[in-house]
């Protein structure tokens, strides 16, 4: 999945890359109308936004394309907004006028030039060549200017970037510059350098996942070696989060106004923030894996990985400290600024909304106790499920009936959110009339009995026998990690009806009873002091036919349905406490961190809110009908860890909290229960990069 997720958004990519494979020059970008994606259309421009830049962008990283395109864009978008700039801007559209750009220094821009004569000046880094047509220089307070070639002192700069031209500046002249006042350029750097960035990942990625298919060593592919799978996984999902967030800090961006003139807000700030944070930094991360899963070659100039790793460090540079950029993320977030993720819904979801939030108000009005029978009645809990278990609500209706009844307190269903589904797809009509109605009214407790002692992860290694008995099976084994076993009313268990069969045959998915002789439940105390997980034993438990789901010895494949939906489920919460939002409260209660302390912080609320967006990125994907991939997979691998160094981070501030002592020990079991996080890196690397399975 890159930036882009709609159709038009694909197209143009692949129109890119095309053009990039064929003729990458400046010239030829700007004939395919690349660098006036988001002019308008008055200056040559074609009258999008830029999201679509980031769009193109992010491939013309994939290819590394050389030239100044990226700082002539940068320039041109800043000048789209501002004022007795216009005469330039055809030119900057149609390749007869490049641009350099003064980025290196601080993120706030502290470092200035200054004029000839004056004394005391810092030398800057800018992207772009020393040859330029036109300057967009720091010149104090956080205004900017425009400048001419020849007012300007600059030398080309030998950088650690191979392909793109830095320059030195080392001050102007002064006389004829074109003041534009305080204009956002670094907030447009980050999220213009971003996207480069996230093609420098994208191909980074990509690239080791293809050799690890192919490169054998010890007799195999070393794609099958867990220690290489993992550390492409880990870069994909690193990636992954930082298209999230330039993305969003694109669309951002366009949300600040027009063309003419710059209503950039503190939203649109901390979006940019969060990307110059955690954008240039994956690519690093994803360059770096790359060349040491390329080995030896790719450390040599006979492969390209260290021109892909010296243009992440060099996006790195120029976008500017990422601590420095995590502080004021930080700052912003304490004073109260926060980015609205809710999905653009198309026109018909009015309509839509007015039906469900008359409903909304209807059960509003009702005692809580009554409330609950109507939503069972009515099919609110699980809505997309079918009439009239649910509404066959489509992903557009879930996404309104889930903003109108946020404050309703819809039940928890726990396991049985897991459990209906299977039940209604492969079981029978008496069983979903005998269990969904009374789960559905919170009269049955459900609990998961499919991990043991020696099938946890690979779970289709279970031991647990069901033999063949008059009316039904006969069930011996024992089970573990069962959260609320000794609450539960009813457990959804795999035991192996036909042992000779292969391990993921002879598999058989049951309802049993928890009341039934032969259960023992013995409750086992965590680390928090709770007692959630149990063990339980079987010994000679009946279960009768009719509370078997799906085929005798098929039930890996009800089992797997079951999985997905447990996998979605708890991506949608990482627990109590652990959010980003709470992390921010506590520290804007405790006057006088660290910078360490403050920088940290800044960093927890970018991924945080880049979590935030991928979930609003997989949600739309669903709007569309699209597939979002392994995106639901990333997202709870980056959350469960996520969830963990926020609780220990606020531990760590505060030790005496009840609160956060809690948390710290609970959050542990977030990258063990419903698939660790090792299990996640396989999915992720199998399912998304192809690599070859583990024998």
């Amino acid at each position: 999945m890159g930036i882009g997720l709609t159709e038009e958004h694909r197209a143009l990519a692949a129109s890119v890359r095309g053009q990039a494979g064929r003729d990458p020059s400046h010239r030829a970008l700007a004939e395919q109308g690349v660098l006036g994606l988001h002019l308008p259309e008055e200056y040559g421009g074609q009258g999008y936004g830029m999201l679509e830049l980031a769009v193109a962008l992010e491939v013309l990283g994939e290819s590394r394309v050389p030239g100044t395109y990226l700082p002539t864009v940068l320039a041109s978008a800043v000048l789209a907004r501002s004022s007795g700039t216009s005469d330039l801007l055809s030119g900057l559209a149609d390749g007869s006028l490049t641009a350099t750009v003064a980025l290196h220094g601080t993120a706030g821009g502290d470092a200035l030039l200054a004029p000839h004569g004056t004394t005391g000046g810092d030398r800057l880094l800018a992207l772009g060549s020393a040859e330029a047509d036109v300057f967009l220089l720091p010149v104090g307070d956080g205004e900017w200017s425009l400048f001419e070639r020849e007012d300007v002192t600059a030398e080309p700069f030998a950088g650690v970037d191979l392909d793109r031209a830095v320059c030195s500046i080392a001050g102007f002249a002064g006389t004829r510059q074109r003041p534009l006042g305080v204009v956002p350029v670094r907030e447009v750097a980050a999220v213009l350098l971003g996207a480069d960035s996230c093609g420098v990942g994208a191909w980074a990625v990509a690239t080791p996942a293809e050799y690890a298919k192919v490169r054998e060593q010890f007799g195999r592919p070393i794609g099958q070696f867990q220690g290489v799978k993992h550390r492409v996984a880990a870069a994909l999902v690193a990636l992954e989060q930082a298209r999230a967030a330039v993305w969003d800090a694109a669309r951002a961006l366009d949300e600040a106004g027009p063309a003419g003139s710059w209503m950039v807000g503190d939203e649109a700030r901390l979006t940019a923030g969060v990307a110059a944070v955690l954008g240039p930094d994956a690519a690093v991360r994803c360059a770096a894996d790359a060349i040491q899963v390329l080995g030896g070659i790719g450390y040599t100039y006979e492969h390209d990985a260290h021109r892909y790793y010296r243009r992440a460090l060099s996006d790195r540079m120029l976008a500017g400290d990422p601590g420095v950029w995590a502080e004021k993320v930080a700052e912003l977030a304490v004073a109260g600024v926060r980015r609205r993720l809710e999905p653009d819904l198309p026109e018909e979801a009015a309509n839509v909304r007015d039906a469900i939030r008359a409903e909304a108000a209807s059960l509003r009005a009702m005692e809580r106790g009554a409330r609950l029978g109507r939503f069972a009645r009515e099919g609110w809990i699980m809505p997309f499920l079918q009439k009239p278990w649910g509404r066959a609500a489509s992903p557009l209706e879930q996404v309104i009936i889930h903003q109108e009844f946020r404050d309703l307190h819809r039940p928890n269903l726990g396991i049985a959110a897991w459990a209906v589904p299977s039940i209604l797809k492969y079981g029978t009509p008496e069983q979903a009339e005998r269990f969904l109605p009374r789960t559905f009214a919170g009269e049955i407790v459900w609990c998961q009995l499919f991990s043991e002692p020696g099938a946890g992860s690979d779970l289709a290694g279970l031991s647990t026998k069901a033999t063949r008995v008059e009316g039904g099976w006969s069930l011996t084994g024992q089970k573990i990690w069962t959260s609320l076993a000794q609450y539960a009313h009813f457990g959804i268990c795999l035991a192996r009806t036909s042992p000779e069969k292969s391990k993921h045959e002879g598999i058989t998915y049951f309802l049993v009873d928890m009341a039934t002789p032969g259960i023992t439940v013995r409750p086992l105390k965590e680390i928090n002091g709770e007692e959630i997980f149990n063990e339980v034993f079987l010994d000679d438990v009946f279960v009768p036919d009719d509370l078997v789901v799906g085929e005798v010895d098929g039930g890996w494949r009800v089992a797997r349905d079951t999985l997905s939906h447990e996998r979605v489920a708890l991506g949608d919460s990482w627990g109590p406490g652990s959010q980003h939002t709470d992390m921010i409260e506590l520290v804007g209660e405790l006057p006088g961190l660290r910078q360490s302390q403050r920088e940290q912080a800044g960093h927890l609320w970018a991924e945080g809110q880049a979590i935030s967006a991928l979930g609003l990125r997989v949600t739309l994907s669903q709007l569309s009908g699209a597939d979002p991939g392994t995106a639901p997979s990333v997202r709870k691998l980056l959350g469960m860890r996520h969830a963990q160094a926020i609780s220990e981070f606020c531990w760590s501030l505060d030790p005496s909290s009840a609160r956060w002592s809690r948390t710290i020990l609970t959050t542990r079991a977030f990258t063990i229960g419903g698939g660790t996080a090792e299990v996640q890196l396989n999915i992720i690397a199998e399912r998304a990069l192809g690599l070859p399975r583990d024998p």
